[in-house]
């Protein structure tokens, strides 16, 4: 990937908070080194800077590269096809918001595959809006993976302490038990073999989280751990990943994040997002491991309640360009 190209940064659902965040980062001292490109509306950010930064400047570009000459402090926007209403009510499911914020994401992604922007960054978009705009996909990724051509993508979770990838995603607790395979395992723990080496992490040390209690205690609490992801582990430390465990799941994360490992692998939903977000959900950071590009994301929703008032805190969008950062840069 070129290294002198822009960030892209899509809209997000307009009638949410993201339009607002996207023009608090613009501002922030140290997007200043960061060139960005806002994949939007200009009638829209300029009516979230009109809230919470009055002094943005808000320009049109036809090219994400106009995005590197763009007057020192401006955010430059690379407008979407269909003009997003001025009037889009705030906090409403509106399926003109969903569309919006598809269209945003898809030609967002079509930039990263051709190489145009560095990384994707995304604010929060709404489910039910998505849906109401007829899109068959119910969040960012598996619109990811399907516009990108990925077979197989994985979810991890950062922040400055802790580095979580989930074997299993958004899956009952029976079906995600069911998950635990060889081939899920391996595949989870090369993915964070991976991510951590996009952090320039030469020799990355990978923790994988045992399914049951104390790890399953040698086949006593389940067999999952010593039948599948004992051997998984073995097999990858054959191919030359430092992969260790299965660790107790109640301990691991607090060894991680004493420094004894970069990442550990988490068996499913709860068990891994749990102690990221208990340090705070304004700081974690959702990034979607395997796909041709880098991608980070907000780990919140598009809080209906407060858009429109200013009142969002843009943390975890400061955090999630410091994250894309890191990763395209190896820093």
């Amino acid at each position: 990937m070129p290294s002198a190209l822009p960030f892209a940064l899509t809209l997000g659902d307009p009638a949410g908070v993201g339009p607002e965040l996207i023009c608090k980062l613009a501002i922030d001292p140290v997007r200043a080194r960061v060139p960005l490109v806002v994949i939007g509306d200009v009638g829209i950010l300029r009516r979230a800077a009109s809230i919470v930064a009055p002094q943005l400047e808000i320009v049109a570009v036809v090219d994400p590269a106009d995005a590197l000459t763009a007057p020192t402090g401006a955010l430059a926007v690379l407008p979407l096809p269909n003009i997003v209403p001025p009037d889009l009510p705030f906090g409403i499911v509106d399926a003109r918001a969903g569309a919006a914020a598809y269209a945003s994401l898809c030609m967002a992604i079509d930039l990263a595959m051709a190489q145009r922007v560095a990384a994707i960054v995304t604010p929060p978009l709404h489910k039910e809006a998505l849906k109401a705009a007829g899109v068959a996909f119910p969040g960012h990724t598996e619109i990811l993976a399907a516009r990108s051509g990925t077979k197989h993508v994985a979810m991890m979770l950062a922040n400055d302490d802790l580095r979580v990838l989930l074997v299993s995603i958004h899956l009952s607790l029976s079906d995600a038990i069911k998950a635990v395979t060889l081939e899920t395992e391996c595949r989870a723990i090369r993915f964070a073999h991976n991510a951590c080496r996009a952090y320039g992490i030469a020799a990355p040390r990978v923790a994988v989280a045992g399914l049951n209690p104390h790890a399953g205690e040698g086949g006593l609490f389940g067999r999952e751990d010593l039948d599948i992801i004992a051997p998984a582990i073995a097999q990858m430390r054959a191919d030359g990943i430092d992969a260790s465990g299965p660790w107790p799941g109640d301990t691991v994360f607090m060894r991680a994040r004493q420094g004894n490992f970069d990442i550990v692998v988490a068996q499913y939903h709860d068990q891994g997002l749990i102690p990221v977000k208990y340090l705070g959900i304004d700081r974690g950071v959702n990034i979607t491991v395997g796909l041709p590009f880098v991608r980070t994301s907000v780990d919140h929703g598009t809080a209906f309640d407060i858009a429109g008032t200013g009142k969002a805190d843009a943390t975890s969008l400061r955090t999630a360009l410091a994250q894309a950062v890191a990763m395209t840069r190896g820093i």
